[in-house]
């Protein structure tokens, strides 16, 4: 889940924020742009396209030549150690024709108060669909206005073209931090004098490092281009997935960048897969095959997913091989699919297998591709699906487009496990690439609802530790690089523990603020012991034996609105309400009708915000498999991609016309490295 959306004069204003200063276009430092911009990076034979853009402000600190753009701009490009090329000779392509457009943007927040943004006009070129074979530095010099110049400094990596990993298995915990990882340890794990009597699966990876998530033009990220750094090796904006944002009106347009697992089906014709427990138009598994600046083109994504790009096609792939998740609504006929489209027969007429619950899930065969869509928007989570059941019956989200709510419901191990089983039958000697994502952490976070997020990611390690077992089952656990990260963090922490009867007597707010112990008062994890007489969860071992404890964890948020906190566990989810007694219709609480017995915690988020709100926190990743030892340390979000593109062997050779690498025959399966053993569940 991103964080909310400026309101801008036009749909198609672009300005990114940085601090509290707005950009008049993210990755453009001048009047001159070159997309993608300086200190990109690039896989050999990654396909790619280069816009350029030429800026002229009518008004504003910025006007420049009476608004009237230059069109007769030049462009060049340098191998380090070469000679400047004009860029369409280099690429031996015809020079496309120029285009032109205006946006408008706001210089700060002073001018967005009082309404008046300045205007840009542009010219622009886009070079569609390159590709650089040969590794090295490269220079992109924009030449414009005369004497005026843009650099963008490129690096094409040198990257292997043979196979270490038959398959990979990327796991995303959307949101997921350390500290949270540690507080769902604390609630499924039992600890005697300090010392854990058992571990989460991730915790037993031999390998941990951490990523960097910073954006593009922002320190602050979002779920998309988040997932797009991920993906592609590529930065980008907030919103965005899979290109680099321009200023065009369009959002289809802008200047787009290969994934993986487009890079993977073109080169090595291998399976992949997706799962979520999030609509399978969201963020994070739309942005492996999406590209648009608007995460919130639902249905066209899913268009694309199925019949590539929403305006012009490099190469179709036929879409995923599994595609598990929720999001029903971007699939029935109706307004919200795209052109009113049933995808339901789209994916049926293209030979996919099509499941709507569990029970079908399950019996679906190996040999076809398969889509499952489970419910409308996003899958109830763990703590409903498996504790508070009678939650479920509230909901309208029937798979076809019922009112009713949709019961027979897969987890997340359900759908990752018959992925897999679907996978290494469809990829065999290929390989297959697989995302598993456990999206609610991320969600339940932003609700401030603390136990419905771990409980996610509980779910999540669970799912981590089937898989581990399947994979042993299958003869594939050493062929397969197994990864387990988040996409970016949120600001939550565990500070002491809350004695919640003592907190529902006291009379004020700073009364009840006693109940919380620090230190030596914080007291042990009351999760792991017997429920009260007469209740059973029945949700197996690592998992909380006892949901509602008297004695619980004080947990909080860096970033949050204003709320009314009890520390106690929310038998409905939390909701946000506005209309409070002395506040403004537009001034929001999270809980503060539904915890009467808690405490006011002032917010740090503006009044307006209804949510928390991401954090810059360098987020974990747990390797296990071929190429593991290159996954420790701390490095960029788009260096993933890179080290999963190296250890699949995806970079492409230098000659163009050269067949692509085949998976070498009748190779044993990939051993680890000398002295490491992958893990046994």
């Amino acid at each position: 889940m991103g964080r909310p959306s400026f309101a801008f004069a036009f749909a198609a204003l672009l300005a990114a924020v940085e601090a509290q200063t707005y950009r008049r276009l993210g990755a453009c430092p001048s009047l001159g742009c070159v997309l993608p911009p300086d200190q990109s990076d690039f896989l050999p034979g990654q396909d790619f396209d280069l816009r350029l853009e030429v800026h002229a402000p009518v008004n504003g600190s910025e006007a420049f030549n009476e608004g009237v753009p230059d069109e007769d701009f030049l462009v060049t490009i340098t191998k380090e150690g070469g000679e400047a090329q004009n860029l369409a000779d280099f690429f031996s392509i015809d020079e496309p024709e120029v285009e032109k457009w205006d946006f408008q943007w706001y210089e700060d927040l002073f001018a967005e108060d009082a309404g008046t943004p300045s205007v840009v006009n542009v010219a622009s070129k886009i070079y569609r669909r390159l590709a650089i074979y040969e590794p090295g530095n490269y220079v992109i010099e924009l030449s414009y206005y005369g004497d005026q110049k843009t650099t963008a400094n490129w690096v094409v990596r040198p990257l292997a073209t043979e196979k270490k990993a038959k398959n990979v298995i990327l796991f995303i915990g959307d949101g997921m931090t350390t500290n949270m990882i540690t507080a769902a340890r604390l609630l499924g794990h039992h600890s005697i004098n300090g010392k854990y009597q058992s571990l989460l699966q991730m915790d037993q990876f031999p390998v941990l490092g951490h990523q960097m998530t910073h954006s593009l033009d922002s320190f602050m990220t979002d779920s998309a281009n988040s997932a797009s750094a991920l993906y592609s090796g590529h930065k980008s904006t907030v919103n965005a997935l899979g290109v680099y944002v321009d200023s065009s009106p369009d959002p289809f347009d802008d200047p787009k960048v290969e994934t993986i697992v487009e890079v993977l089906k073109r080169t090595w014709k291998s399976a992949w897969g997706a799962v979520s427990t999030a609509a399978i138009s969201d963020a994070t598994p739309i942005a492996l095959t999406g590209h648009s600046r608007s995460r919130y083109q639902f249905g066209p994504l899913v268009d694309q997913a199925l019949n590539s790009f929403t305006n012009y096609t490099w190469t179709n792939q036929g879409g995923p091989d599994v595609w598990f998740g929720g999001g029903a609504e971007q699939f029935y006929p109706g307004d919200e699919s795209y052109k009113g489209k049933d995808y339901y027969a789209a994916f049926a007429e293209a030979g996919y297998d099509i499941t709507l619950n569990r029970t079908s899930l399950l019996e679906l065969g190996n040999s076809s591709r398969a889509l499952g869509i489970f419910c409308q928007s996003h899958l109830p989570v763990w703590l409903d699906r498996n504790v508070f059941t009678e939650n479920l019956e509230a909901f309208q989200n029937d798979p076809q487009g019922g009112d009713g709510p949709a019961l027979d419901l897969p987890g997340l191990k359900d759908m990752t496990l018959k992925a897999i089983d679907i996978l290494h039958k469809r990829g065999g000697d290929e390989g297959f690439f697989l995302m598993s994502e456990g999206a609610s952490i991320d969600k339940q976070m932003h609700a401030l609802d603390y136990d419905r997020a771990l409980g996610d990611l509980l779910e999540l390690d669970d799912t981590v530790r089937a898989t581990v077992a399947h994979l042993k089952e299958l003869g594939e656990l050493e062929n397969t690089l197994v990864l387990v990260t988040a996409d970016h963090g949120h600001g939550f922490d565990v500070f002491g523990g809350v004695d919640t009867a003592y907190l529902s007597a006291g009379k004020t707010d700073r009364e009840k603020r006693r109940a919380v112990g620090t230190y030596e008062k914080s007291g042990l994890s009351q999760y792991t012991v017997a429920p009260p007489e007469g209740v059973a969860y029945n949700t197996g071992p690592n998992f909380p034996l006892n949901w509602s404890p008297r004695y619980t964890l004080a947990q909080g948020f860096s970033a949050n609105p204003d709320r009314r906190e009890n520390y106690k566990v929310h038998k409905s989810p939390r909701r946000v309400v506005s209309n409070t007694p002395g506040f403004g219709s537009h001034e929001y609480f999270v809980d503060a009708d539904d915890s009467p017995d808690g405490f006011v915690i002032n917010g740090t988020l503006p009044v307006s915000d209804s949510s928390g709100v991401h954090s810059m926190t360098d987020v974990a990743v747990f390797a296990m498999g071929p190429c593991q030892e290159t996954f420790g340390g701390v490095y960029g979000n788009i260096d993933l991609f890179y080290k999963m593109a190296n250890c699949l062997g995806l970079g492409q050779p230098t000659d163009k016309a050269k067949e692509a690498p085949k998976y070498p025959a009748g190779v044993p399966a990939y051993p680890p490295p000398k002295g490491v053993h992958p893990l046994s569940p």
